[in-house]
């Protein structure tokens, strides 16, 4: 089933911790994750909430399972807005610490951590990535092109309308970012039954997904759509989209926004649509984002973020650009 990739925990109170906790644990038992790994998980979250009440008035802590072939893993983000730090690298050595405490936080969520990242500004927060994978030996493996998804339902849903899915084989890799109309239970049906068009759609062609997704979808609400492929190949991205998800390609140089069609996957679609190809030597990463998520996006507002994992900078658009009243979506996906 498609739905939100992440569950979002305030994290302003401390007596709501124990729980936060407990509800972690709880779904990394489901997924079947390596029970050492659970208890090791169980400090990073004691660790993380510990310090969002240090020092954050309006922490938030967003946790997702990922299947990862059979080997699941955790992914856990802390946000802030908290004073932020000057030399976040300086923090994570043990014995370092701003509030008489031991200094130990960090560093040892960082040891108990498969990947661990920390980015900070002065003024502006910190972000603190934490991934535990059920077989540590899985967080080794590198890929051409790697994808992050931070998909979280509105406040007061049950289900996300948002959704993400993806299909691979030798030739390509193709994405798609769906936004069903409305919120809640019909505008997820109306992403999953889109998801399972576009699994079976046996094509490469973005535009001619969209049209058997089209036909596909008649009878739910209908969603917004951007489908974006990358040929390992050629090294070109390709997309075509319908409604407003927005797109953005970014290179080390500049950036261009795509312009989807106006319409309504399920309900009217243009009779014209053309795949947009962009070359991977020119833009070697795209941003994916559903209106949950405001648009004006100033990527200068976020310096050496290139040396940081894509959830980080996924992370940060969501921490300055959700709109809390709508499911929200940001995906970025980069070419090594």
């Amino acid at each position: 089933m498609v739905d939100a990739t992440h569950i979002s925990f305030t994290a302003d109170d401390r007596s709501y911790f124990s729980l936060i906790k407990k509800e972690i644990h709880r779904i990394a038992t489901d997924t079947g994750m390596n029970p050492a790994r659970i208890s090791e998980l169980d400090l990073i979250v004691a660790e993380m909430t510990s310090n969002l009440f240090k020092y954050s008035d309006d922490g938030e802590l967003l946790m997702g399972v990922f299947p990862n072939g059979g080997s699941p893993y955790i992914e856990l983000i802390s946000i802030d807005n908290g004073p932020g730090m000057i030399n976040p690298a300086r923090m994570m050595q043990d014995g370092v610490s701003t509030t008489n405490t031991l200094g130990h936080g960090l560093g040892s969520m960082k040891r108990l951590s498969d990947t661990f990242e920390l980015y900070s500004q002065i003024g502006w927060g910190t972000i603190a990535l934490s991934r535990v994978y059920s077989v540590p030996e899985k967080a080794k493996v590198k890929n051409d092109l790697v994808m992050r998804p931070i998909i979280i339902q509105k406040p007061g849903e049950k289900v996300s309308g948002d959704g993400f899915t993806y299909k691979k084989t030798d030739r390509y890799l193709k994405m798609m970012l769906a936004d069903g109309l409305g919120h809640g239970p019909e505008a997820n049906k109306a992403v999953n039954e889109a998801a399972v068009a576009f699994k079976i759609f046996p094509d490469y062609s973005p535009t001619e997904t969209i049209r058997f997704l089209h036909n596909a979808m008649k009878k739910t609400r209908g969603a917004v759509i951007n489908i974006l492929g990358y040929d390992f190949t050629t090294k070109t991205w390709t997309s075509a989209g319908v409604g407003n998800i927005a797109l953005r390609m970014l290179g080390p140089v500049n950036f261009k926004n795509h312009m989807s069609y106006n319409g309504i996957v399920g309900h009217n679609i243009p009779g014209t649509m053309n795949d947009q190809e962009y070359s991977a030597e020119e833009f070697n990463q795209a941003m994916l984002c559903s209106d949950g998520i405001k648009t004006r996006i100033d990527m200068a507002r976020y310096p050496l973020m290139y040396k940081y994992d894509l959830t980080v900078l996924a992370a940060a658009i969501y921490k300055d650009h959700a709109r809390r009243n709508d499911d929200m979506s940001v995906v970025i996906a980069k070419v090594k």
